[in-house]
């Protein structure tokens, strides 16, 4: 029997904060590895049947992930990630907003601050996430737009990744 992994997703209004915990049967260096390579990112990052397709990507402080979700239509959803923090192997830090294909924010959505930690369990690796936001309405707009659905999804394909990279 297969084991579901552990993943618990806790909504905070009060503190206009999401915390995501997810474990994965891998260990901690392939799963940072997961996180922050490109050619990783866009094999899991994008809930099924879409897929993300990154434009390019410097993973450093103050460096920008510039990529977009395709849609079986062939639809593109830009978005931007800004690195603010890195601690090789153990967090990173960065701001999520959508943005056009030359990387100019959309104001007409919210952006999330994105915390991620990583930390070994032996041969499985905890990844806690807090993802704050400037107002209730940004935290219920994101979960509106399938926030909690499409990010569950997501870390289904990462396990698939995982699982193809071996452990």
């Amino acid at each position: 029997m297969k084991t579901v992994p552990f993943m618990s997703f806790d909504v905070d209004k009060d503190n206009k904060k999401i915390t995501v915990n997810r474990e994965f049967a891998a260990n901690k260096d392939l799963v940072w590895n997961a996180w922050t390579k490109s050619e990783i990112l866009d094999r899991w990052w994008a809930p099924k049947p879409y897929k993300a397709v990154t434009k390019s990507m410097d993973f450093s402080v103050g460096g920008l992930w510039h990529y977009y979700m395709l849609s079986p239509e062939g639809d593109k959803h830009w978005c931007r990630a800004d690195y603010k923090s890195i601690e090789t192997g153990a967090s990173y830090s960065y701001i999520d907003a959508f943005c056009d294909e030359n990387a100019k924010l959309n104001q007409d959505f919210p952006s999330t601050n994105w915390n991620i930690s990583f930390e070994s369990k032996g041969d499985t690796t905890m990844v806690n996430i807090l993802l704050t936001y400037d107002s209730v309405n940004d935290l219920e707009k994101i979960l509106e737009m399938g926030f909690k659905e499409g990010f569950t999804m997501c870390m289904t394909n990462l396990d698939e990744v995982l699982g193809e990279s071996g452990k």
